[in-house]
């Protein structure tokens, strides 16, 4: 039986997150940049880069940068952006990545982690993120905020996108935060159904993890313009790290 990620992030994903756009992407990694304190020309793996906002910004920015994605669709959508041939673009699963390291940087955003429901699935990634780094590497990862989620989830909302309505339903349940989107499309009834499910880490569990790969935690900020995480108002928890 096929995992939800591999069905979810195909060509209707494309039009459920169309509003995420590339500008946000550049100020994301202006931010980015200032934390990881890399030289021009550095080597960053964009780890699940999707259509490859970051990683294309990374790459104007001056960085040698790979994009992993285990998605073809996102992956072919990234290849079709202009200065996409600056950038690497490889599809892998994130637990097992094809590559032998030697990265300055690593990053991981908008909640491209939780996906498993085994802990030790998680840490494979984070194992990986280790691997992929030099020694005195940094890694970046851009998780939702738990607390924030649970008390600002809303349960059900519709929009419509040119011929497409777009349904989502959202619940916690089960130690996870699961969205059900059902697009239908005008001329056509048959709706298509997709599910979405992310593991909640509160802080302390994702500290853990972290150590549990080997890698060592030196910042968490709330989003991309604050500087400290606080739980009861952050939307986002960005860890920002080394290996050692």
């Amino acid at each position: 039986m096929s995992e939800w990620y591999e069905k979810s992030f195909g060509e209707d994903y494309l039009i459920v997150y169309r509003h995420r756009d590339f500008c946000g992407a550049r100020h994301e990694v202006e931010k980015m940049i200032g934390w990881l304190n890399l030289p021009e020309g550095s080597k960053v793996l964009d780890l699940c880069c999707g259509m490859g906002r970051h990683s294309l910004a990374l790459a104007e920015a001056g960085f040698a940068v790979t994009g992993v994605d285990l998605s073809e669709v996102l992956l072919r959508e990234a290849r079709a952006q202009d200065g996409a041939e600056a950038v690497t673009w490889l599809r892998s699963d994130m637990r097992e990545l094809p590559l032998d390291g030697g990265f300055d940087a690593v990053v991981n955003l908008f909640t491209s982690f939780g996906y498993f429901e085994d802990d030790e699935e998680q840490v494979k990634v984070l194992r990986e993120v280790y691997r992929m780094l030099k020694p005195g590497g940094k890694f970046i990862i851009d998780f939702l905020n738990p607390a924030y989620v649970i008390a600002h989830l809303v349960p059900h909302s519709t929009r419509e996108d040119g011929d497409n309505l777009i349904d989502e339903s959202r619940r916690i349940e089960d130690g996870y935060v699961k969205k059900d989107i059902i697009l239908t499309s005008k001329g056509d009834n048959t709706p298509r159904k997709y599910h979405e499910r992310v593991k909640l880490y509160p802080l302390e569990t994702f500290r853990q993890l972290i150590a549990a790969a080997g890698l060592q935690l030196e910042a968490v900020h709330g989003s991309y313009d604050e500087e400290e995480y606080d739980e009861e108002h952050s939307k986002r928890m960005i860890f920002v790290g080394v290996r050692p």
